[in-house]
């Protein structure tokens, strides 16, 4: 069980962090032995992208921010040591990226996170 988030976390702070201009400040919100859990068209329910560790979560970052595309936190609930946030990105050719995260929280960092996202197909 974990423990109910502290002050280091906030719907600003994961704000900041997602529409940031850094994978950095988004790793920052990471335990450092945090799970990401991802399903997408690619990789489905039954088998899951699983990134575990701040060194695999932010090799995904540094690519996400290498590319040319805006992310945006369209809502954040935060109860305990939990929190549920959607995000909107939009890439510069217009393609447009929907994700929604359920997260766990422990000692004001995530430690697990379940991630869904789409995107419009060219």
């Amino acid at each position: 069980m974990g423990t109910a988030a502290s002050t280091a976390f906030s719907a600003d702070t994961l704000r900041k962090g997602v529409e940031g201009h850094t994978a950095t400040d988004l790793l920052s919100l990471y335990a450092d032995d945090a799970q990401v859990r991802i399903v997408d068209r690619n990789t489905q329910p039954s088998q899951p992208r699983v990134l575990r560790g701040r060194a695999e979560i932010g090799a995904l970052f540094e690519d996400i921010y290498s590319r040319d595309m805006t992310h945006k936190v369209d809502q954040c609930i935060i109860q305990g040591d939990h929190a549920a946030y959607s995000q909107s990105c939009q890439y510069a050719d217009g393609t447009r990226v929907l994700a929604e995260s359920m997260i766990t929280l422990r000692d004001g960092k995530i430690a697990e996170e379940i991630l869904i996202q789409a995107w419009d197909e060219q």
